[in-house]
C-alpha cells in the first residue's frame, strides 16, 4: 500500500523539482566549452553504468533481457531522441522555453495511452485540460510580444520551441511505450538502463556524425556534465524510483509541475532569459492544463511513469 504523500515526501520532491529545472540552465551554459550533443551524450553514459553497477551491486537484481530487450531498444531511442531535440533545441531558444515545452509530456502521453489502453481513457474534465494546455502553447507560440516588441521572436528561436515540443512529445511516447510493453513490469532501474545505454550509443554516432565534438576541459565543464550524469540521470531518478514505490504516484505527480516553474526561475536568473507577456500568458495556461489533467486522481501514465525518466 502506498502512503498519501507527507511532509518529508514533498520536501524531497521540492528538491527534485528544483534540480530538474536546473538541467537544462547545466546545459546553456556549457555549449561555450562542450556542445550540446556531446554534453548529453556523455551524461547518458556515465549514468548508464552507474545504474547497472547500483541494481547488481546494490540491489542484487536480475534482469530478463530476451522478453524485454525490444520494448527497451524502442524506449531508448525514443529517450535519444527527446534529448537530441532537447540539446539542438538550446542551441536555439532559451533554457525557460525548454522547460515550458519540454514538460508538456504528460499531455502527449494522456493522449496517447487513451488511445491504446481502455482504463487509460481521459475523462471530458482532463481533455478539457489538454485543450487548454496546446490553447497555451499556441498562445505561446502565436504571441510571444505582447507588449515588448523588443523581444522579437525569431525563426531561429521558434525552430529551437518546436524542438523542445518536440523533445516533450518524445518523452510522452516513452511512457506510453513502456505502459504498453512488458516494461511496464520490470525493475524500473532495467527500463532506466535501456534509456541511458542506448541513448549513449545513438547520441555518441550522432556526435560523431555531425561533428559535434567540440570539448574544451574547464571547471564548468565538468562540474555542469557531474551535475547532469551524477546528480540528475543517476541520483534525481532513483530517488524518484524510491518515492514511487512508497507514495501514491497521482499525487507526486502533480508535485512535477513545480518543475517547469522551476526551470523558467532558473533560466531568468541564472542566465537572465527575456520573458513577455506572450510567453508567460501562455505558461500559465499550460501549466493550468496540466493540472487539470492530473488532479484527476491519477496522473497520465503514471503506472508507466514509473518506468520512465527524463
Amino acid at each position: 500500500m502506498r502512503s498519501p504523500v507527507n511532509a518529508q515526501a514533498a520536501s524531497i520532491m521540492l528538491v527534485l523539482c528544483l534540480l530538474w529545472g536546473a538541467q537544462q540552465v547545466a546545459i546553456k551554459v556549457t555549449l561555450p566549452d562542450v556542445s550540446s550533443v556531446l554534453q548529453v551524450s556523455i551524461r547518458s553514459g556515465v549514468a548508464a553504468v552507474l545504474v547497472w553497477l547500483v541494481a547488481k551491486l546494490v540491489f542484487k537484481e536480475r534482469w530478463q533481457h530476451r522478453a524485454l530487450l525490444p520494448a527497451g531498444i524502442v524506449v531508448g531511442v525514443l529517450f535519444a531522441a527527446e534529448f537530441w531535440f532537447v540539446a539542438e533545441g538550446l542551441n536555439r531558444t532559451t533554457a525557460s522555453h525548454m522547460s515550458v515545452f519540454l514538460y508538456t509530456a504528460p499531455i502527449w502521453a494522456a493522449v496517447g495511452l487513451h488511445l491504446k489502453i481502455p482504463e487509460e481513457r481521459l475523462s471530458g474534465r482532463q481533455w478539457i485540460g489538454i485543450a487548454t494546455a496546446f490553447l497555451g502553447i499556441a498562445v505561446a507560440f502565436i504571441v510571444p510580444t505582447i507588449g515588448d516588441g523588443s523581444a522579437s521572436l525569431t525563426p531561429e528561436m521558434l525552430l529551437g520551441d518546436l524542438l523542445a515540443l518536440a523533445a516533450g512529445a518524445a518523452w510522452g511516447l516513452t511512457t506510453v511505450a513502456v505502459r504498453v510493453s512488458r516494461l511496464s513490469e520490470a525493475p524500473p532501474t532495467q527500463t532506466l538502463f535501456y534509456q541511458l545505454a542506448i541513448s549513449f550509443v545513438l547520441l555518441t554516432v550522432v556526435t560523431v556524425l555531425i561533428g559535434q565534438l567540440h570539448f574544451v576541459s574547464t571547471p564548468t565543464a565538468w562540474l555542469s556534465l557531474g551535475f547532469q550524469a551524477v546528480v540528475i540521470a543517476f541520483g534525481s531518478y532513483l530517488v524518484w524510483y524510491w518515492l514511487l514505490r512508497r507514495y501514491l504516484a497521482a499525487r507526486l505527480g502533480v508535485l512535477t509541475l513545480l518543475t517547469p516553474i522551476f526551470g523558467v526561475l532558473a533560466g531568468v536568473f541564472l542566465l537572465g532569459d527575456p520573458l513577455t507577456p506572450g510567453f508567460i500568458a501562455g505558461s500559465l495556461l499550460v501549466l493550468a492544463g496540466l493540472l487539470i489533467v492530473n488532479v484527476k486522481g491519477r496522473a497520465p501514465g503514471s503506472s508507466g511513469r514509473a518506468n520512465t525518466v527524463t
